[in-house]
């Protein structure tokens, strides 16, 4: 127990290092910014003093006070600006990650272990479908069924008379209401990609000799199933969840534009392409950082729990 306090602790160390070194980097790129961007965010940015106490600066109004200060561009507090928009995105990220493994894992665990030939073959065109049409794409041809079938175009995450309104149980269903059409465009690729590797990781684990072992010991089905192979053959899933949900944010901003989503990964793209807005950009990307970091975080506590063979490898014992 002791020793599995100190690998928490050391990976705990390690996140807040991670994340520190990520706000050293983000805060050298709003440096590294044009001369105009400089002038015009004088006003709202305090750019006197060294490079490193202004660093230093940064992280305490961010770590302590969770401030990310102002947008040189909007001219408002960045705090204000982003609300509760990243944390929608990073639901709608979350909930497109979820449903891509709650289909992946099943469906590619019986892939592996069923003699099913028609099955296996049309997983195998699906993932194909799922890593040749990109999100955006999908996104287009969602918009244009939708229209053809119930004669208006899905866009945003909510209705016109809830944009304002603080948050209720109509607004929430509302939402919800909205929100599934991005979950499943951004879990499109995820699915087909962790299908296909959950499938991969499965049949190579149900071919090795301890599960043949394991048979002749007498146990069988879901008993042999989760004990030994799937329990296995999940550990490299568990710990590739940080960068699933980093490349899912990746497409949002696109997806983001097709459907017309005010959120935060909308912003970003504004804020880097559009506008060189670097304090917003800077919140945004330290935010999503601080999420996969915590995110692996987590996973490497949960490996070290489920994973014997993880655990004998960071902690030395069984």
């Amino acid at each position: 127990m002791l020793q599995f306090i100190r690998f928490v602790g050391k990976r705990f160390i390690l996140a807040i290092v991670t994340l520190l070194l990520v706000t050293f980097i983000v805060f050298t790129l709003m440096e590294l910014s044009p001369v105009q961007y400089t002038a015009r965010c004088n006003l709202y940015v305090p750019l006197d003093g060294p490079f490193v106490i202004r660093w230093l600066n940064w992280v305490k109004e961010v770590f302590v006070h969770g401030d990310f200060g102002y947008s040189c561009v909007l001219r408002t507090r960045i705090n204000l600006l982003l609300g509760t928009k990243f944390w929608i995105s990073l639901g709608l990220c979350l909930s497109s990650l979820l449903l891509a493994y709650l289909i992946a894992i099943p469906v590619g665990i019986y892939s592996a272990t069923a003699n099913r030939p028609a099955l296996n073959g049309i997983l195998k065109v699906f993932s194909y479908l799922g890593l040749a049409i990109p999100n955006f794409l999908l996104a287009l041809i969602v918009i244009l069924v939708w229209t053809v079938f119930f004669g208006n175009t899905p866009s945003g995450l909510l209705s016109r008379e809830y944009h304002d309104v603080p948050w209720s149980y109509a607004k929430f269903i509302n939402f919800l209401s909205h929100a599934w059409i991005p979950v499943i465009v951004l879990g499109w690729s995820a699915t087909a990609i962790a299908l296909q590797t959950v499938r991969a990781l499965m049949s190579d684990e149900y071919g090795k000799p301890y599960v043949a072992a394991a048979r002749a010991r007498g146990l069988s089905g879901q008993q042999l199933l989760w004990r030994y192979p799937a329990r296995h053959a999940l550990g490299p899933i568990v710990n590739s969840l940080g960068y699933d949900l980093n490349r899912i944010f990746n497409e949002l901003p696109v997806v983001a534009l097709v459907l017309t989503l005010t959120e935060a990964g909308a912003l970003l793209l504004q804020s880097l392409v559009r506008s060189n807005d670097q304090p917003l950009a800077a919140a945004i990307l330290f935010l999503l950082a601080a999420s996969i970091i915590g995110l692996n975080f987590l996973t490497d506590i949960i490996l070290a729990i489920i994973d014997p063979r993880f655990r004998r490898g960071l902690l030395g014992s069984v």
